[in-house]
């Protein structure tokens, strides 16, 4: 073969060749520039691997290595395994970890209005803080109390409206509640003290020993599918609804702000993306599983009970009196908490009218149509 047929040859096998890659391209192969760098970040968390708390920290890692083609990527750990589980924001701020996943509710110590940032007693079910944070400037306002940790936040799961709690004992009024020790945090742990619990905070991996050896009376995590693999259920006998403290929690991603300045503009937005994906899926699959286990836990003995009235009133009551003596205290505070009262006032008269109205008239019908 002559040397111009070779050459012709070669420049139509190369032709031909990224053609075919083109178009075996698709749109969850994103095309990421040759020249973004290789970045490997490590990841800590408040959850152990075994449960559904972990789908968010998952879901962030696989899906910017994928939307990166494997040049970003980032390993999550379970409690314990890097740090303590109540101490990711702490790893986070320090930058012994570029990233963490966790509650941020955790860290009402340090500044009471990060409550928000996942949920408040008596407040927003996990649609309507959704529509606060994106879209009625909950993030934002959550972001900025972030930046005195040097830390940057981002929603990357939620767990729906939780239960209110696994109980040794049958609690049917206030007085029941008076010396319990309970594993519950956040600021409905704060309720539950007025209330005179002895409240405790646990990370996940201790909490069914502390329950099962009496070390507690009581404790809350997320649901039927998280509780049931905790194996709460085996540690206590009553099972009490609603989780009036967390009507929908968001979980979130830390990210020390200087690993993030740091990053190439492009994986910022694929990091954002991903976390918006762990938001809705981990929601989504939550929702999936936690009706199959509740029927498992009801079968095997577990006995669900509402709480009584005098118990929801009464903590509704003192949850807005802690808003508003957080408020008179904290100028952050009262600067998030007014933002979010008008907020949630607004979308609560919305769903009054379109969801609620639904929701009470299928409820209501389910059984003679299922009849």
């Amino acid at each position: 073969m002559k040397r111009r047929e070779v050459l012709n040859t070669a420049a139509i096998a190369t032709a031909t060749a990224a053609t075919l890659v083109s178009c075996t391209r698709t749109s969850t192969s994103p095309i990421v520039q040759a020249g973004l760098p290789n970045i490997r970040w490590r990841m800590a968390t408040s959850w152990p691997k075994s449960l559904g708390t972990f789908i968010g920290a998952n879901t962030v890692a696989k899906r910017v290595e994928e939307m990166t083609n494997g040049r970003f990527k980032i390993t999550p750990f379970a409690a314990g395994e890097l740090v303590p589980g109540l101490q990711v924001l702490d790893a986070v701020q320090a930058g012994t970890v570029e990233c963490g996943h966790t509650s941020s509710y955790y860290y009402i110590g340090k500044n009471p209005a990060l409550a928000f940032a996942t949920s408040v007693p008596f407040g927003l079910n996990a649609q309507q803080q959704n529509a606060w944070l994106y879209h009625g400037g909950g993030l934002a306002a959550i972001q900025k109390i972030y930046t005195n940790f040097n830390v940057i936040n981002f929603p990357a799961g939620s767990t729906g409206a939780q239960m209110g709690g696994w109980f040794k004992k049958e609690i049917k009024s206030i007085s029941d509640l008076k010396g319990l020790k309970m594993r519950i945090p956040g600021l409905g742990g704060e309720v539950m003290s007025r209330l005179g619990v002895n409240v405790q905070v646990l990370p996940g991996g201790e909490v069914y020993l502390a329950l099962d050896r009496g070390a507690i009376d009581a404790a809350e995590w997320v649901g039927p599918y998280d509780d049931e693999k905790l194996g709460l259920n085996k540690a206590a006998q009553f099972y009490y609804y609603p989780g009036w403290w967390e009507p929908g929690p968001t979980l979130d991603v830390l990210v020390n702000l200087n690993a993030w300045k740091r990053l190439p503009k492009e994986y910022q937005e694929i990091f954002k993306t991903a976390t918006l994906e762990a938001n809705l899926n981990m929601l989504s699959e939550y929702d999936a599983l936690n009706g199959e286990a509740l029927s498992r836990l009801l079968a095997g003995g577990t006995k669900l009970t509402p709480y009584s009235p005098e118990i929801m009133q009464a903590a509704q009551k003192i949850s807005f009196e802690l808003f508003n003596e957080n408020a008179n205290k904290d100028a952050t505070f009262k600067q998030v908490y007014e933002q979010w009262k008008t907020f949630r006032q607004s979308v609560y008269n919305w769903n009054r009218v379109n969801e609620l109205s639904f929701a009470n008239f299928v409820t209501a019908s389910s059984n003679l149509i299922s009849n």
